[in-house]
């Protein structure tokens, strides 16, 4: 029995090890220093945008990619192009009519790693009351630790085409395909036990 103990002790810290590289860990999209932008052209040059306001959260297990996933919601009233009537018309019915849809989705439904850190997420997207599978390439720039944060880096470019939505005003002068540019910074979520205590108000 001695000699079986120094074994099983191997066995048990190994299984812990696995149980800890397959824990799901959750990030949160950190607004502060994630970019949602697009560009179109309108009549020669392109113009650029960005929605400021959004929520979003991946679920990432390291020891297989396969199974994380990743939802997003953008508020399509967010919508800035640095030129307020300009916003102001893209949020009525001529384009995006925010009052009635008034966000945009995706989410994930499946996660294919291609590797040198590159994935393709497939997922159902939702922009102007239409929902279409599409797949987005992914790059991944690593984890990485700020203080007690820790973090995760992701990139997405992407070309949709906004007739396949049903935003159909603007043709010829604007153009049909929108250069989507998404820069995540994602935090990771502590445990509730983990979390600081709030201060006690006196």
């Amino acid at each position: 029995m001695k000699r079986r103990l120094p074994i099983l002790a191997v066995v048990a810290l190994v299984l812990a090890a696995t149980t800890v590289l397959a824990e799901v860990e959750t990030y949160k999209f950190d607004k502060a220093h994630t970019l949602i932008g697009f560009r179109i052209r309108h009549v020669l040059t392109k113009v650029e945008g960005r929605f400021k306001n959004f929520d979003g959260t991946i679920w990432i297990d390291r020891a297989n990619p396969s199974a994380s996933k990743v939802e997003l919601t953008i508020q399509t009233a967010s919508i800035d192009t640095g030129v307020d009537a300009r916003d102001q018309d893209l949020r009525s019915a001529n384009y995006f009519d925010a009052d009635k849809y008034s966000t945009i989705t995706f989410k994930s439904t499946k996660v294919e790693p291609k590797g040198n850190d590159l994935y393709d997420v497939t997922g159902e997207f939702t922009m102007h009351g239409v929902t279409k599978t599409i797949k987005v390439p992914v790059k991944s720039f690593g984890f990485a630790k700020m203080g007690k944060t820790d973090k995760a880096g992701f990139e997405v470019a992407l070309t949709l085409n906004r007739k396949d939505y049903g935003i159909e005003k603007g043709a010829p002068v604007v153009g049909d395909d929108v250069e989507l540019n998404i820069q995540v910074e994602a935090n990771k979520e502590m445990p509730a036990e983990a979390k600081p205590a709030a201060p006690a108000k006196n």
